[in-house]
């Protein structure tokens, strides 16, 4: 299931975290990549232990989780702490697929990576091209949001993110283990829960079929998750 969820963070949240991080230090993106992912990025990346970079991630995941959407869609377990790149003129990730486990740095925390997240800071005016297209069972989906929001996809996906040809694209990325590992019964989930807040918005949440519908949601996460 991919995603997309507006307004995780206000124009001027993201405006202001951007200017924030553009004035850290930067580094090669390839210090987080894998050996295969490292002959294809080329881009720019914050320090993991950039302070700047914890700061604005601790935002972010602050959001998140009073974000019902996101809650609903990933059911997260572990988040990893969001990371940050920059694409200028000329630089692009070409075809991947994300680690299947991440370590957390200097914790003893793995994360299995289920879902894989992008955040958009730079307008989508203020650059060309370094559109994110992620293949799916539908054909490749081409991503590019406004600023302060996000896409949700499977990372299982390949992806890639296209050359930038004027401006900078900025963003945050990350990944989550889910409490529901297959994909299959995570969209199950999202679909009901959906349904349920749909219906319980026009009968009321006392109404009896709201309230069947929300036991059996319910009971099919604890048939499915971990926890």
């Amino acid at each position: 299931m991919l995603l997309c969820i507006p307004d995780v963070l206000a124009p001027q949240a993201a405006a202001a975290m951007r200017e924030r991080i553009l004035a850290a230090e930067w580094e090669d993106g390839g210090a987080t990549a894998g050996a295969q992912s490292t002959l294809a990025k080329r881009n720019r990346q914050l320090p993991r232990d950039s302070a700047e970079g914890r700061r604005s991630g601790d935002e972010i995941l602050e959001t998140l989780a009073d974000n019902a959407l996101f809650l609903s869609a990933a059911m997260p377990l572990k988040i990893f702490p969001p990371l940050f790149n920059r694409y200028g003129s000329g630089e692009s990730f070409g075809v991947h697929v994300d680690n299947a486990i991440r370590p957390v740095r200097g914790t003893p925390v793995r994360i299995r990576t289920d879902l894989s997240a992008t955040l958009f800071l730079s307008d989508p005016d203020s650059y060309d091209g370094g559109e994110l297209i992620i293949e799916t069972a539908y054909g490749a989906q081409e991503v590019k949001l406004p600023a302060g929001s996000m896409v949700l996809y499977p990372s299982t996906s390949l992806h890639r993110v296209e050359p930038v040809t004027r401006g900078e694209r900025v963003s945050s990325f990350f990944w989550m283990q889910s409490m529901v590992r297959d994909e299959g019964a995570r969209a199950i989930l999202f679909d009901m829960d959906q349904s349920i807040q749909s219906l319980a918005a026009s009968l009321g949440h006392r109404h009896e079929d709201v309230i069947r519908l929300t036991g059996a949601y319910h009971n099919l996460v604890r048939r499915w998750a971990d926890t």
